[in-house]
């Protein structure tokens, strides 16, 4: 029988005392590992958190809290080479998207580390300067932040299991705020050992950092009023956690990212033998391919003058047709698979849909597979689709397809694009393409407002841009709408969701001691 992997509750390694669910690899279908939570005593593990985690961190200072962030990189620094063979064996990744994961995660806890050894040794934050209630300085108003005393619920998604605990974790910890992670469960392996090696190296107070794999169930019922929860997922599981009583009735502050559909727009001016053109078509290449696509910012629409409409669908699926698809092991490989055959079988449903609508462009499927088996493989190679007529094609902008697939959208003006660009429904990212920095300020601007972040690549910044769907931790992650409503990372601001803003009003000498 395969391992097991058990949680780490309440300060100790717990194993859970049902069958559990087995992980596989998606390329050959072997079983890896276990989970399981059954029997886990959920409510001592939350007050441990609380009470132990939570009272440890809180008496550490900020710079406190950053070495000790900075010492979770040692350690996971230390691990990698086990970290890259898990991603493998687990998501199927080329060692080029691991990396995206693995190495995004760490970049984002040294980042936040750093952060720390700057914010001083003050139990708050101030926030703003003092402001006057009186004709004079005699009475007046300051804003602290203080870290909230409750615990960090994370319920995170299957395609970033290392960067998807440490983006959330990095600003939770340096802000005093216990964690307990709830990893998707077809790539939990990874999180549980990243968990695990840094719990082993004694780098974190006890309770500082839990991971519970497997169910969710019960986990939302633990939450209490000074808990925050922070969930990336579906919709649909998005919905069903705002209408939970620990939300409705106890105010728990959540933050989620939910579905996205991303767009790419290239500026009507640009020629197909523009520098611009063709920073777009390498860009959406990178999108469709890295991770099979499954990145909740990757480009699922591209937005393209109609006089350019046969020409950039030309060059992406020329460029597409370089991508060799197939068991990540072989080195000749640059898209590995799919999660998992309901992955598989989830994309394949929703594509069958948007080919009601659209045209097919490319389909890599056409082609033979690297080294695999094709009756196991959860392998699903690019498609680009289009439509000349997006007029007759609104599921396009309603439905995401979380795989290696993306639309074509040809438009008449720049008002007919930024209207399609819109019935997004609000997404994480949209990126421009262009020359003409008075046309790309003015785009930019007019969509930032159903964008969490706008990316603008002209060829100035062609070599020296950070990717369309890289997350950094100096810029916010989160959108409005259909993206979830949410907001994480952008530097300082991400610890403002562990904190509680309050005012102090009070006399200036009693504030000057503050």
């Amino acid at each position: 029988m395969t391992k097991l992997l058990e949680n780490y509750v309440a300060g100790r390694w717990q194993a859970g005392s049902g069958k559990g669910t087995t992980l596989h690899n998606p390329v050959t279908g072997e079983a890896l590992v276990r989970i399981d939570n059954q029997a886990i005593d959920l409510a001592e593990g939350f007050a441990f958190a609380r009470e132990q985690g939570g009272k440890a961190l809180r008496e550490m200072t900020y710079q406190q809290r950053g070495q000790m962030l900075a010492d979770v990189v040692a350690v996971l620094r230390g691990n990698r080479d086990a970290y890259y063979d898990i991603s493998t064996a687990n998501s199927g990744t080329v060692k080029n998207d691991s990396a995206v994961d693995i190495e995004g995660g760490i970049f984002t806890l040294s980042y936040y580390a750093k952060l720390g050894a700057k914010l001083g040794d003050k139990p708050y934050l101030m926030d703003g300067e003092a402001s006057l209630l009186g004709q004079d300085s005699s009475f007046q108003s300051q804003h602290i932040l203080t870290p909230r005393r409750g615990v960090a619920l994370f319920i995170n998604a299957f395609n970033f299991p290392a960067w998807g605990l440490w983006e959330k974790a990095a600003p939770a910890l340096l802000s005093g705020i216990p964690v307990i992670v709830k990893p998707a469960s077809p790539t939990a392996w990874l999180t549980q050992q990243m968990v695990n090696d840094v719990v082993s190296a004694g780098v974190i107070p006890e309770g500082a950092l839990s991971v519970i794999c497997g169910s969710s169930a019960g986990l939302l019922d633990q939450l209490q009023t000074a808990d925050v929860l922070s969930f990336t997922g579906s919709a649909d599981t998005a919905e069903k956690i705002r209408s939970h009583p620990a939300v409705t009735r106890h105010s728990v502050r959540v933050n989620i990212e939910a579905d996205s559909i991303n767009s790419a727009l290239l500026l009507p001016d640009e020629e197909a033998d523009s520098e611009a053109f063709t920073l777009l078509v390498k860009e959406a290449v990178r999108e469709m391919t890295v991770k099979s696509g499954q990145k909740c910012t990757a480009i699922r629409r591209i937005f393209v003058h109609k006089e350019h409409y046969a020409a950039l669908a030309k060059a992406i699926s020329k460029k597409l047709a370089n991508i060799r698809v197939g068991n990540p092991q072989d080195e000749t490989v640059r898209m590995g698979s799919l999660v998992s055959c309901q992955q598989y079988d989830a994309i394949c449903t929703g594509l069958e849909q948007l080919k009601t609508c659209t045209e097919v462009l490319y389909d890599g499927n056409q082609h033979p597979f690297q080294d695999v088996d094709n009756t196991v493989a959860s392998c699903l190679a690019p498609t680009l689709l289009g439509t000349e007529q997006p007029e007759h094609a609104d599921l396009v902008h309603n439905m995401e397809v979380f795989g290696p697939v993306a639309t074509l959208i040809a438009y008449q003006d720049m008002p007919h694009a930024v209207s399609m660009i819109r019935q997004g429904q609000g997404s994480l990212v949209t990126s421009l393409y262009g020359s003409d920095p008075v046309n790309l300020a003015q785009t930019a601007s007019e969509l930032a407002d159903s964008n969490g972040r706008v990316h603008v690549i002209s060829p100035e910044v062609g070599s020296l841009h950070t990717g369309h769907g890289n997350v950094m931790p100096q810029s916010l992650h989160g959108g409005p709408g259909r993206a979830g409503g949410g907001e994480e990372l952008g530097g300082l601001r991400a610890l403002n969701f562990y904190h509680q803003r309050s005012a102090i009003q009070a006399s200036s000498a009693v504030l000057e001691n503050l």
